[in-house]
């Protein structure tokens, strides 16, 4: 069972993009993974999207 197998999606938000997002995911993650969530960042054509999962 690979890492995919284990998380499920929550919810993703698409947002203009900002150098400075990959900073908040990186707090988030820090900071509610005691929580079971894991925050993601992608782009995707001229917008960043972010993802939260539940482990």
């Amino acid at each position: 069972m690979d890492l995919d197998d284990k998380l499920e999606l929550k919810a993703t938000v698409e947002v203009s993009p900002n150098l400075e997002l990959y900073k908040v995911v990186d707090f988030l993650n820090k900071n509610l993974k005691h929580k079971d969530l894991i925050f993601g960042l992608s782009k995707k054509d001229n917008k960043m999207i972010i993802s939260i999962y539940e482990t």
